[in-house]
């Protein structure tokens, strides 16, 4: 657990300092209000992530051939750490008018939320690698049963959000460049669920989205 503290920390104020380096240092972040409230939220999200479960084992059975998505995942998560700041310090790609960052602070707050529910419910069966857990059961109900990946399209709406706070049409851009190691990374879990739960997994398949009801 202490572990685990430390690294949540650590890595949160890495990416925040990612973001005040971007915008010219700390009096500069710190003094624009909806600056100081995205970096409040990300602080409170990295603070409800303590109590959340989740892991990084490959528990009974993973498909070790989706690893690669956690390389341009990583890459495009740093990149959206500092470029969407340095863009909006410099007026380079930025959408007009203060409300865009306010918008984005609360879909940086809601998909952060959505990022974690799923977490909750899961517990140590979230993992960070495709993989089937010690125990694992196939959970339909809750948000799970509207869609198959919550926690994929809170990252989504996280990222989105965290870009917008910035006014940032590079960050978008950057969110945009999520989706294909995502669908990826879905494609791999359905499959490896499909193969665990059989005729079950396709029932529920059937009557759920993957992120968007009606849309995909």
């Amino acid at each position: 657990m202490v572990v685990r503290v430390i690294f949540i920390v650590v890595a949160t104020a890495a990416y925040l300092a990612l973001a005040v380096l971007g915008w010219g240092g700390p009096q500069a972040f710190f003094s624009h209000p909806a600056l100081a409230a995205l970096a409040v939220v990300l602080f409170a999200l990295a603070g409800v992530s303590m109590f959340a479960g989740g892991n990084l084992s490959s528990g009974e059975r993973e498909d070790r051939g989706n690893r690669w998505v956690l390389i341009p995942l990583g890459l495009i998560g740093l990149l959206n750490g500092y470029l969407p700041a340095y863009t909006d310090r410099m007026e380079l790609w930025v959408m007009d008018g203060n409300a865009v960052r306010w918008v984005g602070v609360v879909l940086f707050a809601l998909g952060g939320a959505l990022r974690l529910w799923p977490v909750f419910v899961l517990g140590e069966r979230f993992s960070g690698l495709v993989a089937i857990q010690p125990g694992h059961t196939l959970v339909t109900t809750g948000v799970y049963s509207v869609i198959r990946h919550p926690s994929y399209l809170g990252l989504l709406v996280n990222a989105l959000g965290w870009s917008l706070a910035f006014r940032s049409s590079i960050g978008v851009l950057l969110t945009a460049f999520l989706m294909p190691p995502i669908i990826a990374r879905i494609g791999s879990e359905e499959a490896l669920l499909h193969a665990q739960f059989g005729e079950a997994y396709q029932d529920y398949r059937a009557r759920t989205a993957r992120l968007i009801p009606g849309f995909y």
